[in-house]
């Protein structure tokens, strides 16, 4: 086993984790790890990004359905409408170059990390749980199946939101229920890009069974790290890790204009965050109740 080899399959770990912890992620973190580390070209990444992911996620939701969190209408209504999104993406992401389609996953990766990084606003209960309205459920599955096969992501972090907040599901189920549609989007997606991209079906089927290892340490930590620091991290950590596809992809010099304008960025961020009292992004502390005498 050569190091990239086996680097490879050490991070590829990592992305069951996220898959397990969070119900979403798998794919941001498995096309850097596939096309920086293990050198693909960028459409074998995503197109084997969609494999890895679709596959861990299909054994993670066998795992969540066990114990009755699978919302299966909406799911499954959700996945067909993306399964044929995905489809489309994956055709018309062949024709796409891959520098092109890097910059636009990158671009994902940002608007990711913020609405991660941000949190819900309200973070009240969900409401009652119920189906989503199925022209609803159809119109927004089939747009994040687009999204999915066209660069090679599997979406959680817009399935699960979207069940969430338009389902009214709550988190647990929501979660569970994501796992199911990004299996669905991603192997459809994967089907199509293998109309015209061949596959390190070894490297592939290697990473496939590290992730799925990492799923289930990611299902065994889930509930014993807070859910606020786990997402703010994670979402950190994407945040970095979409300015450095930025800088490996574009041009000299956009790509150093791109890295020292996160760094201004994030310095001005942290200074805001923890320096300036009447900062917007810090949160205001709970109001303590009113006792009445």
């Amino acid at each position: 086993m050569t190091i990239t080899l086996a680097v490879t399959l050490l991070l590829s770990v990592l992305i069951g984790v996220s898959l397990g912890l969070m119900g979403g992620g798998g794919s941001i973190l498995t096309v850097p790890i596939l096309a920086y580390v293990a050198g693909m070209e960028p459409q074998q990444a995503i197109s084997t990004s969609l494999f890895v992911v679709g596959v861990t996620s299909l054994f993670s939701a066998v795992n969540h359905a066990r114990k009755g969190r699978v919302k299966w209408k909406t799911g499954l209504l959700f996945g067909a409408a993306g399964m044929a999104g995905a489809f489309a993406g994956g055709t018309v992401g062949n024709l796409i170059p891959g520098t092109v389609l890097m910059v636009a996953f990158a671009a994902m990766m940002l608007a990711t990390s913020a609405a991660m990084i941000r949190g819900r606003r309200g973070g009240g209960a969900a409401g009652p749980v119920g189906d989503m309205p199925i022209p609803r459920t159809l119109a927004v599955g089939m747009a994040v199946g687009m999204l999915t096969g066209l660069v090679g992501a599997g979406g959680g972090f817009l399935i699960v939101p979207a069940l969430a907040l338009l389902g009214g599901l709550p988190m647990a189920t929501a979660v569970a229920t994501s796992l199911l549609v990004i299996a669905m989007n991603s192997l459809a997606g994967f089907a199509g890009h293998l109309t015209s991209v061949q596959l390190d079906w070894p490297l592939a089927l290697g990473v496939t069974a590290a992730a799925i290892i990492g799923s289930l340490a990611g299902a065994r930590l889930a509930g014993r790290i807070p859910e606020t620091a786990l997402r703010k991290g994670f979402g950190i950590f994407v945040l970095v890790m979409g300015v450095l596809v930025l800088v490996q992809e574009l041009p000299s010099p956009a790509n150093l204009v791109a890295g020292y304008t996160a760094l201004v960025l994030a310095g001005l961020l942290a200074t805001c965050r923890f320096v300036i009292p009447v900062c917007p992004l810090r949160r205001p502390a709970a109001t303590p109740p009113l006792h009445r005498h």
